[in-house]
């Protein structure tokens, strides 16, 4: 396969504007709550800042949390900027999805490599993790030979990286090694999935089919793991909720290709997806709603709390609103697949099916 060419920048695309959307409304939430430009610990603490024990108190949401937090301004901006730099190159190559899976693996191995490196009491907040393993990713396309950036893009921006995480004692190290070894360690794992893929799978999955995907097993992923924390999966291992999980996806990707293969399953698969997110909307409005509308309500902002008032008078009615949202904003997103899929007189399967013969690898 050839490699892809690329100048030092490459425009950002759709899952780095999402990512930085998110971190900026996030972070920019706490400075709004401070009143200022910075966010003190305690604040960061009460939004998801990792911190020592967080783990041993089964606290696992933090794990994510906190790479969408930011001290002050010029962290956020320093960490968007990596973002912008780093990311586009990394997108365009792999695809949005994927782009994803990286950028949150090294958000959460980077947070637990850095926990582990600690001794001391500490609060960590920032993207910094996840940005290094998108630089740790596009190493490692850059040595398997798929990617063809200059060595002095990597001579500068890694050392740059590791400049910053030594020569400040408030930066987290271990969170930007971790983070950078993870993101490419599953860079190489994502290559060797989409050699075997080849093997297995018969068709290419659209980029948005595959986002959708993603997205949902993230949330299977997170109930799976919040329900054994708290003990509701009683009498059944970690290892054996895991590869039960492992197993469910792998057959619901199976299912998925065999859809895509068939006249019109395109469309198919789109509506289910849209089905299957309103579904987890309504879900999660069910989880909150148990959570937050219970006595002792927390305390917390003006906005907050009006916001939480008008969710507790109706949850329900809330919920279902939020759900088909979810579903038609999901039918909006995929609209180009769906017509796609509403068209298709046979071709569309076999079309995906080249696509994923011509692929090895990455």
């Amino acid at each position: 396969m050839p490699s892809y060419r690329s100048s030092f920048f490459e425009v950002p695309h759709a899952a780095v504007y999402a990512l930085m959307t998110v971190t900026v409304l996030a972070s920019g939430f706490c400075f709004i709550q401070a009143g200022g430009p910075s966010a003190p610990a305690e604040l960061l603490y009460r939004y998801g800042g990792m911190y020592s024990t967080a783990l041993a108190r089964h606290e696992y949401w933090r794990l994510l949390a906190y790479g969408f937090l930011h001290v002050n301004f010029v962290h956020l901006t320093m960490n968007m900027l990596c973002l912008v730099l780093w990311g586009g190159h990394l997108e365009r190559r792999v695809g949005p999805a994927y782009f994803l899976i990286i950028y949150l693996c090294a958000m959460v191995f980077g947070a637990i490599i850095g926990n582990a490196i600690h001794s001391t009491p500490y609060l960590t907040v920032g993207a910094s993790g996840a940005t290094s393993g998108i630089l740790g990713a596009l190493l490692c396309l850059w040595i398997l030979g798929k990617l063809d950036l200059r060595f002095d893009f990597f001579a500068i921006n890694i050392g740059l990286n590791v400049v910053f995480a030594f020569s400040n004692s408030r930066i987290d190290w271990g969170v930007h090694l971790g983070g950078f070894a993870a993101g490419l360690i599953a860079c190489a794992l994502l290559d060797l999935v989409e050699k075997a893929n080849a093997y297995v799978l018969r068709c290419k999955f659209p980029e948005g089919v595959k986002v959708n995907l993603t997205l949902l097993a993230c949330v299977a992923a997170f109930w799976g793991w919040a329900g054994q924390a708290q003990g509701l999966s009683a009498g059944s291992s970690t290892w054996g909720v895991a590869i039960v999980f492992a197993g469910t996806c792998c057959v619901v990707v199976k299912l998925v290709d065999l859809a895509l293969s068939v006249k019109k399953g395109l469309a198919i698969v789109v509506v289910v997806l849209a089905g299957a997110n309103a579904a987890s909307a309504m879900l999660g409005g069910w989880a909150a709603a148990s959570s937050a509308c219970g006595p002792p309500r927390p305390s917390g902002s003006v906005p907050l709390e009006n916001l939480l008032d008008t969710f507790c008078s109706n949850p329900l009615l809330v919920s279902a609103l939020a759900a088909l949202g979810v579903a038609a904003m999901t039918l909006w997103l995929c609209a180009r697949e769906m017509s796609r899929g509403i068209e298709d007189v046979g071709f569309v399967g076999a079309s995906l099916r080249a696509e994923r013969s011509r692929r090895h690898g990455l």
